[in-house]
């Protein structure tokens, strides 16, 4: 990166729980029980699609491939936040920032590509149930998460070349607990700064309206097929399939909106790391338990593993 060579920075400091020294301990030990939580449900997740053979359909495939998504992005950030709110030294280097930045940009938007593959999933399933076994074949699953994983790879190369070939001549305090995009182009200097603010937005607001767009897209022809279904019973048969990924959509954009599409103007530190939280911490740990609540079937799988594990005699 040709522009790091110019930077007087050669690491940054995090202050994102400066203003919370008393709660920092507190902090630690929820978001450690919340992250825990998230591995191990994600892991238990991918646990039972893997050994249940009547599991083994491209919308669990593309959820094993969410659970995965997902892993590696709390893993990109949330071990370095507890490190520091048990630590007095809070400072990681210019290409540790780097990376942590690539890494939670690429699996954060494989995750969206995912959940938008996981809606035209759904919108064949439903609605050309004829043509679900050529349209949705072990091939073309493949490659929708192949592609899926190439498109984050892609925004997080993207994202991250053009941030750190900025300038960065001092401070060094990122105002959040990782390494964002917004408080790193607050310490960067030079003419291009807010030609690079301007393009790195543009990216990622519309790369991630695409996705919500394809996905209500879907959602929208999935709802007029369902009209047609003179039964109730039908009807909510039909939908009850795509209960858990719509919910698990509004949670993730929604959370999504709040970081990306917050109004311009002065945010106090407090209110910059909390917000953070939601999309680092809350969100991942909400998935998991959506996943396993609002899929009977997976619901059910999942009850009679665990059951067969305690109580194997009775199996």
């Amino acid at each position: 990166m040709q522009g790091a060579n110019h930077s007087a920075v050669t690491e940054f400091v995090f202050i994102g729980f400066s203003t919370f020294p008393h709660l920092q301990l507190m902090f630690f030990l929820l978001f450690l029980l919340m992250y825990l939580f998230t591995l191990l449900g994600n892991l238990i997740i991918m646990a039972t699609i893997w050994s249940e053979q009547s599991l083994h359909t491209p919308m669990y495939l593309f959820l094993c491939a969410l659970s995965i998504s997902e892993i590696f992005y709390t893993l990109a950030i949330i071990p370095r936040m507890l490190a520091d709110l048990l630590s007095t030294h809070h400072s990681i280097s210019f290409l540790s920032c780097a990376c942590q930045m690539f890494f939670s940009f690429t699996f954060g938007y494989t995750h969206s590509f995912l959940l938008t593959a996981m809606g035209y999933d759904r919108y064949v399933a439903i609605c050309q149930p004829l043509h679900y076994n050529v349209l949705m074949s072990p091939h073309g699953c493949a490659c929708l998460v192949s592609w899926s994983w190439v498109g984050g790879s892609m925004m997080g190369t993207v994202v991250t070349t053009a941030i750190f070939n900025l300038t960065f001549c001092g401070p060094n305090e990122i105002h959040h607990f990782g390494c964002h995009v917004t408080p790193l182009l607050n310490l960067a200097c030079g003419k291009n700064v807010l030609v690079v603010a301007k393009g790195v937005g543009l990216v990622c607001i519309s790369v991630m309206l695409g996705c919500l767009l394809l996905i209500l897209l879907s959602y929208a022809f999935i709802v007029t097929s369902l009209l047609r279904i003179p039964s109730a019973e039908g009807w909510h048969k039909a939908f009850s399939t795509c209960a858990s990924h719509l919910t698990v959509v509004i949670v993730h954009y929604g959370f999504a909106s709040v970081i990306y599409l917050k109004t311009k103007g002065p945010q106090s530190l407090e209110g910059d790391t909390l917000m953070g939280i939601t999309y680092t911490v809350l969100t991942p740990f909400l998935s998991p338990i959506i996943f396993s609540l609002r899929n009977k079937e997976l619901k059910t799988t999942m009850k009679k593993t665990l059951l067969s594990k305690l109580y194997p005699e009775k199996i």
